[in-house]
């Protein structure tokens, strides 16, 4: 399995890029939760994949959970408010390496 510090930059650009475009909306929309969440499903295809990220991320919460308490991962806490902040693709990697250096 890679190392920590591969995961970890992983979460970095998993947080970079998402916010590239997450920061473009917010410039242009203002800082309206409602109007972000509403833009998720803003059409068909849209929703569609805003639902199936959503999902993954509960998937991903309740397997981490118990992957954590197997594990012995104290900080898997931390990918809830990654998963919030950003998203899957800042959760999962950052979970993973928390992980891995845990096993280290």
């Amino acid at each position: 399995m890679p190392s920590s510090r591969v995961w970890f930059t992983l979460a970095v650009f998993g947080t970079v890029i998402p916010w590239a475009f997450f920061g473009g909306w917010f410039a242009q929309k203002g800082l309206s939760p409602l109007s972000f969440i509403a833009d998720l499903f803003v059409n068909g295809a849209a929703a569609g994949f805003s639902v199936d990220v959503l999902i993954s991320i509960a998937v991903f919460w309740l397997w981490s959970f118990f992957d954590a308490k197997r594990e012995g991962v104290t900080r898997w806490w931390l990918v809830v408010p990654a998963s919030f902040t950003v998203g899957l693709s800042l959760a999962l990697p950052l979970y993973l390496g928390l992980r891995e250096k845990e096993s280290a």
